[in-house]
C-alpha cells in the first residue's frame, strides 16, 4: 500500500505540472475501464492521497436494494472514502444518465467549495459522457409511443425488440448496445417519434466545463478480464446473490432490474433452468458487457490508459 500510494501521488504531481499554467484551478480525475478491472480500489487509493471523495459513475450501483449484483464497493471500502451516487435511490426511481448528470455537476460544484480535486469512478460510459460534455438535445417524446414500446417489450421480450430496432434504426444497432433494453428502446421511441435515427442527434452539443477534466482508463488482457469476471461471479453466488435476486423478483419488470446479474434468474425461479446455467449465463452477459465498454471507452481519444498491473509502479502512462 505504500508503493502504491508513492506512485499515486508522483502521478499526479506530474499530471497537476501539465496543468500548472491552466487558468482552471480545479480538476475530476475520472477513473473508468471495463467491469472487475479494479476500478474501485485504486480510485479509493486515488482519493485518499487527494483527501477529496468520490462520485460514482455507475447506474446501477446507485440502486439502494441492489447490493451483491452490482458489485457495489464493501461497507470497509466506504468507509475509507465518502463516496456519493451510491444506495442513493430507490429501485422504482427513474435514473438515466440526466439525472446523473445534474447530480454529478450539483456534488461538483458543492465540494469544489472545499476542494481542488474530485475523484469520479466508474464504468458506465453515457454517465461519464453525460458530465463531461453534456447530454445531446433530442426533442421530447410523446409519452404515448414509450408507453407503447414498453408494453410490446414486456410481452414479447427482447428479441422482438432487437428485431424492431435492426429494421428501423439501423445506425443506431450497427453501433449501439445490442443486449440494453434501455438502449433499444430509447433508440426505438426516438426514431419513432422524430422519424430520424438517435445517432443523428449526437455530439451536437458538447459542453466545456468550468473545471478541467483528467480520464484514466484501466485495462488488463481480456483472457485476465474473463477470468475475473468469471470467478467474480461465482464469488456473488457464494455470498448471496441468488437470494439477493429472488427478494427483487417482484420488481422484476422494474427498469432498474433489466440488467446483468439480476434478469438471468428469472427462468430459474420459474423452475426452467438449473443454477449452473444461470451462472454461466451471468458469467457470459457480463464479458459481453465488459467487452461493449472497452468498445464505447476506446473511441474517447482523451482517455489516458494505464494497464492494471502497472497501477503501483512508476511506469503510468501520462
Amino acid at each position: 500500500m505504500i508503493v502504491q500510494k508513492i506512485q499515486v501521488v508522483n502521478f499526479l504531481t506530474k499530471r497537476l505540472i501539465n496543468f500548472k499554467q491552466n487558468e482552471l484551478s480545479k480538476t475530476v480525475y475520472i477513473i473508468l475501464g471495463p467491469t472487475a478491472v479494479g476500478k474501485t480500489a485504486f480510485a479509493i487509493s486515488l482519493a485518499q492521497q487527494l483527501n477529496t471523495e468520490i462520485i460514482s459513475a455507475d447506474a446501477r450501483q446507485c440502486y439502494s436494494a441492489m447490493n451483491i449484483g452490482v458489485a457495489r464497493p464493501t461497507e470497509a471500502e466506504l468507509a475509507l472514502v465518502p463516496h456519493h451516487f451510491i444506495a442513493s435511490h430507490s429501485i422504482k426511481e427513474t435514473v438515466n444518465a440526466a439525472v446523473f448528470e445534474k447530480f454529478a455537476l450539483e456534488k461538483s460544484a458543492a465540494l469544489f467549495e472545499t476542494k481542488d480535486a474530485i475523484v469520479m469512478v466508474g464504468g458506465t460510459g453515457l454517465y461519464i459522457k453525460a458530465f463531461c460534455e453534456g447530454l445531446d438535445l433530442i426533442p421530447e417524446i410523446d409519452a404515448s409511443i414509450r408507453g407503447e414500446i414498453i408494453q410490446q417489450y414486456e410481452k414479447m421480450g427482447l428479441r422482438w425488440l432487437q428485431k424492431e430496432v435492426s429494421v428501423k434504426d439501423p445506425l443506431y444497432w450497427e453501433k449501439g448496445e445490442q443486449q440494453n433494453p434501455q438502449r433499444l428502446m430509447r433508440a426505438l421511441e426516438v426514431k419513432l417519434g422524430t422519424g430520424a435515427s438517435i445517432v443523428s442527434f449526437q455530439n451536437k452539443n458538447k459542453i466545456t466545463r468550468p473545471f478541467n477534466i483528467v480520464k484514466i482508463g484501466i485495462e488488463m488482457p481480456r483472457e485476465l478480464l474473463y477470468e475475473r469476471i468469471n470467478q467474480r461471479v461465482l464469488n456473488m453466488v457464494e455470498v448471496g446473490l441468488e437470494k439477493e435476486a429472488k427478494d427483487l423478483l417482484p420488481h422484476f419488470s422494474l427498469n432498474a432490474l433489466q440488467t446483468v446479474g439480476y434478469r438471468e434468474w428469472e427462468p430459474y425461479f420459474s423452475g426452467n433452468t438449473s443454477l449452473v446455467s444461470v451462472i454461466a449465463m451471468i458469467q457470459q452477459n457480463t464479458r459481453h458487457y465488459a467487452k461493449r465498454q472497452m468498445t464505447w471507452f476506446k473511441k474517447d481519444a482523451e482517455i489516458q490508459w494505464v494497464a492494471s498491473n502497472k497501477l503501483t509502479t512508476a511506469q503510468v502512462i501520462i
